[in-house]
């Protein structure tokens, strides 16, 4: 009786996430609240569209030659079509996209959607490696959302609203500007400033 009250149990708080896992093909790495917003978007989108959004979030490591597109296929059986997958593998510093066919992988720009996922992870800031996969999958995967809405002239209401791609965005490109200046200051100025008054003398 003991063993069926704990069966019971176990299976009262997995099917939450069983049932909440339509766009997941693999979770290594999303808490379970950017996982309910992948779900809300994904919800949405496939709602609107009839494209399905998959996320394929993985802690494996893959050889380097290794082909995403097949890898992704052994997945295909299961997955509804059209679709689109997004592959974030952060151990081999590996974000990839695809889609289900040739028409489908037009409908946005992968290098926007891309860097829309990985800027966060590459920025210098006091957030951990957890929180910034978390943040820049869920934001890769509302970029490529919009872009598939946008598509089909769809506007989506779940993705994340512009402004905060746009700080990221101002963010990064702030710490580029520093990084350059930092290197005008301490390396080019006094290589300049030595050989100009080195022809002078």
């Amino acid at each position: 009786m003991t063993k069926a009250r704990a069966g019971f149990a176990l299976l009262a708080l997995l099917l939450p996430l069983l049932l909440n896992a339509n766009y997941f093909i693999k979770n290594d790495l999303l808490t379970p609240k950017a996982s309910k917003i992948i779900e809300e978007i994904g919800d949405e989108l496939s709602d609107k569209t009839g494209i399905h959004l998959y996320v394929l979030a993985t802690n494996e490591k893959f050889p380097k030659e290794m082909n995403l597109i097949k890898y992704s296929r052994k997945f295909d059986s299961n997955l509804s079509k059209p679709y689109v997958i997004l592959f974030f593998a952060p151990h081999n510093k590996r974000v990839g996209l695809i889609p289900s066919s040739k028409n489908i992988g037009s409908m946005y720009d992968p290098e926007s959607v891309k860097d829309a996922t990985i800027d966060v992870v590459a920025t210098n800031d006091s957030n951990t490696k957890k929180d910034k996969y978390n943040i820049g999958i869920v934001q890769g995967y509302s970029e490529l959302a919009d872009q598939i809405a946008g598509s089909k002239h769809v506007e989506m209401a779940k993705t994340l609203p512009n402004e905060t791609r746009n700080i990221i965005a101002v963010l990064k490109y702030l710490v580029i500007l520093g990084s350059m200046l930092v290197l005008w200051v301490f390396i080019i100025r006094p290589i300049y400033m030595r050989i100009k008054h080195g022809k002078r003398e």
